[in-house]
């Protein structure tokens, strides 16, 4: 009762937050609202661009939550789901031929292997050389984007040698898409499927509760023969393969081929939609699918309205500040109340 109660502060919260931030930009409130409904949830194609929105960030945002947990602040999430699209493509210039089942599993382990790998980097120099996390997340976040751009200009460019983009997957490789009026794919179920199993590992395992108890305390876990540093490089193979698992899915599920378009600052839009979650993989799925429907609301707005999608951002912004402030306010209140 209590987390329901929680869940529609927060949801009351976002919507005023939605209406004040519309107000403000001086847009008609209830034609405004209307645009947004009908984009996002008003028809079929609305509520499966949705769905498909909601996908990278929820399964990035998962993944940005798990390190948080443990105390790894991961900013790096955008070059994670770069590298993970960027090995998957890698995997298909290698054996194009392969099976198309066995080609597209092959692009999402891929893609998981090479996120995973690249967070790893990010936890060893935090561990093992004092690197703060933040600064080495952000500067990786970088360097994935320059490979990105060298790769599709460069030995993962198409085979006529003329765009700067890869090849584009078979569609018998691709992941299954439900209907040929919108976009929705097998991906979006995938990404639905992770939340709970998250949830699961870490509420209901024993590495799960360690991962926690090293985030909340690390001189705890030390004296109770854990070991800090191994369990944080793990949290950050962990948060980065999921990232990376969202990079092979975009690939596969919509992008089909590689350019330097695939950055689309999905792994930076998970951190405030992890926040918002509460870094719970249960309440990042209902955060992931508010800013979901929130970009295919806007898009549709912004066709009325100018600066309508301009406000996706300032609506993520204020909540976040929102959020962490009636954090601060209820933490307070409870140091007050405490004997």
């Amino acid at each position: 009762m209590r987390a329901l109660g929680s869940v529609l502060l927060i949801a009351a919260g976002l919507m005023v937050v939605l209406v004040v931030t519309l107000v403000a930009f001086g847009m008609p409130l209830g034609p405004s609202l209307n645009w947004l409904y009908e984009g996002a949830l008003g028809s079929p194609q609305g509520r499966a661009r949705s769905l498909v929105n909601m996908t990278p960030l929820l399964i990035t945002g998962l993944g940005i939550g798990i390190a948080w947990r443990a105390g790894m602040i991961n900013i790096g999430g955008e070059g994670q789901y770069v590298v993970g699209g960027l090995l998957g493509a890698t995997m298909y210039k290698l054996a194009p031929n392969l099976n198309p089942i066995a080609l597209n599993v092959t692009i999402l382990v891929a893609g998981c292997v090479g996120g995973g790998l690249y967070a790893s980097l990010a936890g060893w120099l935090s561990v093992r050389r004092g690197v703060q996390v933040i600064i080495s997340t952000i500067l990786l976040n970088f360097i994935a984007i320059q490979m990105l751009d060298w790769a599709v200009n460069g030995p993962l460019k198409e085979h006529k040698g003329q765009l700067p983009m890869t090849d584009m997957l078979p569609q018998s490789a691709m992941l299954a898409r439900y209907s040929v009026s919108t976009d929705l794919h097998a991906g979006v179920f995938y990404a639905l499927a992770l939340a709970p199993l998250c949830a699961l590992w870490l509420f209901r395992s024993r590495a799960g509760f360690v991962l926690r108890v090293v985030g909340n305390n690390p001189a705890v876990a030390e004296a109770n023969r854990l070991s800090p540093g191994r369990v944080k490089i793990q949290a950050m193979a962990i948060s980065g393969a999921l990232c990376g698992l969202a990079g092979g899915i975009q690939y596969t599920a919509v992008a089909g081929q590689l350019a330097r378009s695939f950055s689309q600052d999905w792994g930076f839009l998970a951190i405030p939609v992890a926040l918002l979650g509460g870094l719970n993989p249960l309440g990042t799925v209902l955060s992931a699918g508010y800013f979901g429907a929130l970009f295919a609301g806007t898009d549709t707005l912004a066709r009325f309205v100018r600066g309508g999608s301009a406000i996706l951002f300032v609506i993520q912004a204020l909540a976040v500040f929102g959020f962490v402030a009636a954090g601060r306010w209820v933490e307070r209140r409870r140091r007050e109340a405490a004997p």
